[in-house]
Order: structure tokens, then C-alpha cells, then sequence
């Protein structure tokens, strides 16, 4: 990434995330109350995610790749108990486990308001990939090429292009010009046990944000991608699609 480019990210996330929090103020009260009271608990959760990539270590013979760490922060969702029987697993649309504010606040994206703190402390971007949970997305990297890339030099995002550009499991919407890549991500070796798999999502996803990650390469491109990226958003919120 271009000192250029860091420089103009870094300035939109601190202004963007400092008004969005000023300006949000009075909502996370009405917000942590109705999480409360539809699922007694913590009204705040927070969870390890991956960062940037960091480089690579030999495992099994296998070059794994490392990530910075951070914990990130949400409105809770789902239910106190979640993940109990189930460890880390990817959460899927119409998800069980999500109580019914949750399914509210998660379909207009504003369990994410905490990521703002996030973003202003400088572990997260307004715009970038979403941050996956460390253990799944080594996981992710092994069985996909070159997924760890989009991670390369970019922080993880509040909302990113994928976000905006494809449904909620990452599926491309009919019609879209995404969707005429699907027979070649999709299931790329036909193999019908792994039809709907978590990975064909990611590979859909991993095409736009690589795409992003292409646009940082000069200030006049990434100004476009970016303020798009942000002006559309509240869109994707009002609607109630993508992820």
C-alpha cells in the first residue's frame, strides 16, 4: 500500500469512526436494552479475530500462515451458550443460534456499531475484508489458494466490497455480474458432498476482496473504491442484505 494511500485511509477511519460513534451515541442504550431483555446476559461480546497478515511458520510440513490478533466487539446475538457444544464454527444464515433481536440487528448490520471503537484504535479499517475468527481462517488458508492474501498489508474491515456486492453467506445475487463466476468457484471439483460449502462462499468473497486490495495500489482508485464503498453501505443496512 502506497504512504499515500495509508495516510488517506487511516485519516477517513478516525474522522468516519469518531462522527459515527458521536452521532450513534443515543442509539446503544435503546440497543443493549433490547438485547437484554430479549436474552438475559452480556449485552457486549467479544471475540478473538485475525488481522493482517504477519508472514508464515512450517506446520506439518505445510507453510501455515500467522495473523495479527484482536478482539473485536459486537451487540450479542446469539445465544450465551452458543458455541458450548459446537467450538468455533462460521455462523450461517438463519443461524439457530441467534435470538430474535439478534436476527434484527444482525440482518441491519447494527450488532457492529462496536467495531467503530475498533476502528478508531487502529485494529480495524472503516473498509477492508471482514475479520474471521484466527482458528477457522488458518483453516481457510490451507484449503483455499492464496486466501491469506487478502489480508496482506490491509486491516480488516467494518463493511468491505464483498460486503456490499453479495448476499449474507456470500453468494451472488441472481443476475449480478458475480454470479456469471460461480460455475468456476463453486464447487470446483464437482464433488457433490461438498456442495454449499463454507469454502465455496469464501472463494467468492476472497474475488472482491482481492479486487479491493487491487484498488489500494493509487490514491485516485482507492479514493473512488473507498468512498463508494462507504456511501453504499447504509443501503446494504436499509435493505437487509449481505454480510
Amino acid at each position: 500500500m502506497l504512504p499515500t494511500v495509508r495516510l488517506a485511509k487511516r485519516l477517513l477511519d478516525v474522522v468516519g469512526s469518531g462522527v459515527g460513534l458521536a452521532i450513534l451515541a443515543p442509539v446503544v442504550p435503546l440497543i443493549a436494552a433490547a438485547v437484554y431483555l430479549d436474552d438475559p446476559g452480556p449485552v457486549f461480546y467479544k471475540q478473538r479475530r485475525a488481522g493482517m497478515l504477519k508472514g508464515f511458520r512450517k506446520t506439518d510440513g505445510l507453510d501455515s500462515p500467522e495473523f495479527e490478533e484482536f478482539d473485536m466487539y459486537k451487540f450479542r446475538s446469539m445465544r450465551i451458550d452458543a458455541e458450548k457444544f459446537t467450538g468455533a464454527v462460521l455462523a450461517q444464515e438463519d443461524d439457530p443460534r441467534i435470538t430474535r433481536i439478534g436476527k434484527f440487528l444482525r440482518k441491519s448490520r447494527l450488532d457492529e456499531i462496536p467495531q467503530l471503537w475498533n476502528v478508531f484504535k487502529g485494529e480495524m479499517s472503516l473498509v477492508g475484508p471482514r475479520p474471521e475468527r484466527p482458528e477457522l481462517l488458518v483453516n481457510l488458508a490451507l484449503a483455499i489458494p492464496f486466501f491469506e492474501e487478502r489480508m496482506r498489508d490491509v486491516k480488516p474491515g467494518l463493511t468491505g466490497l464483498a460486503q456490499i456486492s453479495l448476499g449474507y453467506t456470500g453468494r451472488a445475487f441472481e443476475g449480478s455480474d458475480a454470479a456469471t463466476f460461480e460455475d468456476t468457484l463453486l464447487n470446483p471439483f464437482d464433488l457433490p458432498e461438498t456442495q454449499g460449502s463454507t469454502a465455496d462462499d469464501m472463494r467468492m468473497k476472497l474475488l472482491f476482496d482481492l479486487a479491493y486490495a487491487a484498488a489500494l495500489e493509487s490514491l485516485q482508485s482507492f479514493l473512488r473504491m473507498e468512498l463508494e464503498i462507504i456511501l453504499k453501505t447504509p443501503l446494504v443496512m436499509i435493505k437487509g442484505v449481505g454480510r
